[in-house]
Parts: structure tokens; C-alpha cells; sequence
């Protein structure tokens, strides 16, 4: 895969994947990659319930090997609202049921990819546990949801199977679908996966209106994109900023954007992807300013250092809008 391509996005090899290493591993690397495990119950056996004030934060930490830092407690993590430190009511760090919504691109740029996108998707549908659900949406000219929530991904699959590529690219459009649809989920912890090569050329919304909806949405957004190189030629304007659109748009929600330049390495993304949902802490707290303003607060996340882990990094959602009185 090319390097450096765009400096925003998190570039990932075949061959290099996180794992999760719990704390006292760390320093010493397995000979081999694991199969990562996930992060240890609570002993609590919290679980989260979809209420108007609770404020869910999924938040992913790993080391400077992009290890993820696993065995974490509560009081290892400080958490401010706009400033205001708030108290942790719940706290996960076990594999709690998803709601996943995947838009898959389907236009005519995705044609000669289109078989490893598939492939992508099955990769990630066979990660999905007992309670997870999926949603399909597909896009192209248009977007438009193909399968609602599912526990059943044959069913997912068998509509991903009968995709035909045509038509242009409406990537935003497929993003405002695809929240939209997320509204109907019945878990409280929430991600859409986008698959495309991000040349959007066709929506209706803009990036700046597509920004504000994810910002307000209680939903991470993860993007395995499928970029051509740099230096190829004919690229349209929309297929050079494809991939900084994708990652902004990931950014803003705590979930990240994935680089492919071959088709090949889009099933490896998608196991770094469902890798990285399935080794996640879970915070969630209700908001001292309860005011009812429709006001966007920024939320931050400090966590101790670990002994024996020089460096540790984390992503998680920026912030939330309060709801409104009307």
C-alpha cells in the first residue's frame, strides 16, 4: 500500500495488526499474532440501556505498537463535559452487543473492486456475535437501504452477492442514509462501516451538513476505503479527495478511516476494524448541565498511564449535541 498519502488517515499492512495485550504482557510481544480477545467483564455486568441522558462513549487504547491496552478499570479514566469533569455511571470493558450499519458502494468506479469489497464485508459480517445486528445500505447514483437490522448476515451477504457496480458516487448521501437507518437500532453502542474509494460525485448533501449530522449522531463511523495511487492517471478531483473526506467525516465520531491502494488488502482492514469494535471500553455518564439548549459540548477523555506501556493512545467520540426544548 502506498505511504503517506494522506497524513490524516492510519495506514494498514496485510501483515501488521493490532492485537490485544493485556497489561502485564506488555513490553513483551508474542512470537505470533493471536486471535485478539476481548477486553475482561465488569465485574459489575453492566450493561447499556438506550436512555435520553446517558451519554455513551466507546473508547478504543493502544500502545505505541498500535497494541491495544486492555485490563483498564474505571478509575483509570478521567472524563470532562465542555470543561466539566463528569462522573463515570457505567463502565464497560466487555464485547457488548453492535448495531453495525454497512453502506457499500456499488458505482461504476468500484467495478474492478467490487469482489474484494465483498469479500471485505464477509470478513466483517463473521465477526458479529449473538445480539449484534447489520443493516445494508447500497449506493451509487443513489443510496438506498437494501436490508434492514438483521441478526441473520446470510441475509446481508446474499444481497451483497447480488451488487452489480454502475452509476457515479453519492458518498454522503449513503452516510445520511445510513444514520437515518441507525436510529431504528436496538443496541446502545452504534457503528457504520462505509466500503468505497470515497470520489463522492453525486449527493445531494454536503460534506459540511454531512459533518454536522455525525457530530450529533450517537454513532462511530469506521471507512475502508479503496483508493487508487496517487500518481495514477485520470483521476477526477473527487477520487483525490476521497480519502481526506472519509477520514474527516470518521474523525469526527471516534472511529477512524483505513487506507487500501489494493483491493487485495481490504479483508485485512475489515479484521483490523472488527478487531478494533471488539477491544473497546465503553463510558457512560449523565451530564451535569442538563440544560436542554441543543448546544454541541466537546467531551474529553484523560487516562492514567499504565505501568510498563511508554506511550498509549486513544480515539473516541469528540462530543455530543444536547437535546433541544422543542
Amino acid at each position: 500500500m502506498a505511504e503517506g498519502f494522506f497524513p490524516t488517515l492510519s495506514w494498514v499492512r496485510a501483515a501488521a495488526f493490532a492485537v490485544a495485550l493485556p497489561l502485564s504482557c506488555l513490553g513483551q510481544p508474542p512470537a505470533e499474532t493471536p486471535a485478539a480477545a476481548p477486553p475482561k467483564a465488569d465485574p459489575a455486568g453492566v450493561s447499556f440501556r438506550a436512555e435520553s441522558n446517558l451519554v455513551v462513549i466507546p473508547v478504543s487504547v493502544t500502545d505505541a505498537t498500535n497494541r491495544f491496552v486492555l485490563g483498564l478499570r474505571k478509575e483509570d479514566f478521567t472524563l470532562t463535559d465542555d470543561g466539566v469533569e463528569q462522573p463515570v455511571a457505567h463502565f464497560s470493558g466487555e464485547d457488548v452487543p453492535l448495531s453495525i450499519g454497512l453502506a457499500f458502494d456499488v458505482s461504476g468506479s468500484m467495478s474492478d473492486k467490487l469482489e474484494t469489497s465483498r469479500q471485505a464485508a464477509a470478513t466483517l459480517l463473521k465477526s458479529l456475535n449473538p445480539g449484534d445486528e447489520v443493516c445494508l445500505v447500497e449506493f451509487n447514483d443513489a443510496a438506498s437501504v437494501t436490508a434492514g437490522f438483521t441478526g441473520k448476515v446470510d441475509e446481508i451477504q446474499t444481497a451483497l452477492d447480488r451488487a452489480q457496480s454502475s452509476g457515479q458516487t453519492a458518498l454522503l448521501d449513503a452516510v445520511r442514509t445510513a444514520l437515518a437507518e441507525m436510529q431504528k437500532a436496538r443496541n446502545a453502542r452504534k457503528a457504520i462501516i462505509v466500503v468505497s474509494d470515497g470520489g463522492d460525485n453525486n449527493s445531494k448533501y454536503t460534506a459540511a451538513q454531512i459533518e454536522e449530522l455525525v457530530r450529533a449522531a450517537d454513532v462511530e463511523i469506521y471507512a475502508m476505503g479503496v483508493f487508487s495511487p496517487l500518481l495514477s492517471l485520470a483521476l477526477s478531483p473527487e477520487e483525490i479527495s476521497g480519502p481526506r473526506l472519509l477520514s474527516e467525516i470518521a474523525t469526527q465520531t471516534g472511529g477512524r478511516a483505513f487506507a487500501a491502494s489494493l483491493a487485495s488488502d481490504l479483508p485485512s482492514v475489515a479484521t483490523r476494524i472488527a478487531i478494533e469494535l471488539r477491544n473497546q471500553y465503553v463510558l457512560g455518564y449523565y451530564p451535569k448541565d442538563q440544560a436542554r439548549d441543543g448546544k454541541f459540548h466537546t467531551v474529553e477523555v484523560k487516562i492514567a498511564q499504565p505501568r510498563g506501556v511508554p506511550q498509549i493512545k486513544a480515539h473516541w467520540r469528540q462530543g455530543y449535541y444536547a437535546p433541544s426544548a422543542n
